[in-house]
């Protein structure tokens, strides 16, 4: 797959700001930041530092991690991985391209020997900038996704088309009933939804809506982005994107032009949701 060199420039330049933006004030002053390590059920963790969540498998066959973050907290990844009892993961799962949460890529294949799975247009957009290392390029692609047995669980990894982007993957923990969404959700927060990088509004709202299906109440998520979440969370979510979506096309059905719709906005009920990479207008700049 070859991309068209516009569409290349406008996806580094969305990805660089999100590696910016996501992780607020802290993205940029790395000394700061610490992992947090929430057990949730199982062999399964949440770490949280500065980028997208990250997921972990710790038990007796070692150490596997979903997503990594930013270079620049790779050692101190490793260090928490340590507290669980190993610092080389094994595998490691890359939910989609975006730097946020493939910064640590290289550093574990280089240095901890961790071999890197990913639906097969992550290794094309990965190898598409120059500035990412050949370490970081996931060695296993897949097309439709794989099943891993590890820590005497079953790990579903399976890719939803035309969502954040056209390389996602979502990780469902089937005994524990954990899923890891990547950023197919953003717990409370509007979106970012990589319109270059093949994602679209359509597509997202159906990859959600096909999750809601596969999950339960008693399921426990770790959005791409956002606090620890549950369904009615995800259910949520969806809501706020096909109400907001909806308030945008009557604004266009009534002959609005995106500035007006952007100074009208979408009414309070969603200010909380405004956050600083993907504001109010920037929300409505997606779905228009």
């Amino acid at each position: 797959m070859i991309f068209p060199v516009k569409q290349k420039i406008n996806s580094l330049i969305a990805a660089a700001t999100l590696i910016g933006c996501t992780g607020g004030a802290i993205a940029q002053d790395f000394d700061n930041v610490k992992i947090k390590d929430t057990p949730l059920r199982g062999s399964v963790h949440m770490f949280e530092g500065a980028g997208g969540n990250i997921g972990v498998s710790a038990g007796e066959d070692g150490i596997l991690i979903i997503d990594d973050q930013f270079a620049p907290l790779a050692e101190k990844i490793a260090a928490a991985l340590k507290e669980l009892g190993n610092d080389a993961p094994k595998y490691l799962v890359n939910t989609h391209f975006h730097g946020d949460h493939t910064g640590a890529n290289a550093f574990f294949h280089d240095h901890k020997d961790s071999t890197i799975f990913a639906h097969e247009n992550v290794r094309v957009r990965l190898a598409s900038d120059e500035k990412v290392a050949p370490g970081a390029l996931p060695v296993v692609t897949f097309a439709d996704g794989i099943t891993i047995h590890f820590n005497n669980e079953t790990l579903n990894v399976f890719h939803l088309e035309h969502g954040h982007t056209d390389g996602d993957s979502v990780v469902w923990f089937k005994e524990p009933n954990v899923m890891h969404t990547g950023d197919l959700f953003f717990n409370k927060r509007f979106p970012f939804i990589d319109l270059s990088s093949g994602g679209s509004v359509d597509g997202y709202v159906a990859a959600v809506k096909t999750l809601l299906g596969k999950i339960d109440d008693d399921t426990i998520i770790i959005p791409g982005h956002g606090p620890l979440a549950d369904k009615a969370d995800y259910e949520n979510f969806l809501a706020m994107i096909e109400e907001t979506r909806s308030t945008v096309e009557k604004m266009k059905a009534d002959g609005l032009t995106q500035e007006q719709a952007i100074e009208k906005g979408l009414g309070s009920q969603w200010d909380s949701w405004s956050w600083n990479f993907i504001s109010t207008e920037k929300w409505i700049k997606t779905l228009w």
